[in-house]
């Protein structure tokens, strides 16, 4: 089994906590998970694997953040066929647009050959309590898909 990629964007630390129980919930289940900010991550980078997890927060009115940009645009013209996604993120409801920047992902994954075999996870602001169970869990059932287990409890 290949090394899951876990790429995240966070502002205020809502993501990244998210992103560290989804990694939690990836080595419960034995996988080794390279974590990274999205700022050290480029389309080169997502080649090496066959598994990543994006983390991200939305910005504005459904946009992604900056620090998100450059590896978007280049996800727009790259090739992802053959690898399999799952996408999480954070939001707030009193915007129009919740989690905007977690649909962005998922488009643009889809629509370059992607594979997103989760329903993504969205989180109003810090991941506690239900959330943070649901986060932990979203990186337990992302594992067993790439350990190319079937049975995963959604």
């Amino acid at each position: 089994m290949s090394k899951v990629l876990l790429v995240y964007a966070s502002m205020t630390g809502n993501t990244e906590e998210m992103a560290d129980l989804v990694e939690r919930g990836l080595e419960s289940e034995g996988v080794t998970v390279d974590k990274k900010e999205v700022t050290e991550v480029d389309i080169d980078t997502l080649e090496e694997y066959d598994y990543c997890l994006f983390g991200v927060y939305t910005w504005g009115d459904g946009e992604l953040p900056d620090e998100s940009l450059e590896l978007y645009d280049d996800m727009e013209s790259a090739d992802l066929t053959g690898k399999t996604f799952a996408v999480f993120g954070t939001g707030d409801h009193a915007y129009e647009i919740f989690c905007g920047a977690v649909d962005l992902l998922e488009k643009v994954i889809k629509e370059q050959g992607g594979q997103l075999p989760l329903e993504s996870l969205k989180v109003e602001s810090f991941p506690e309590g239900e959330d943070a169970d649901k986060s932990v869990q979203f990186g337990a059932d992302f594992a067993r898909i790439a350990k190319n287990e079937k049975e995963v409890s959604l």
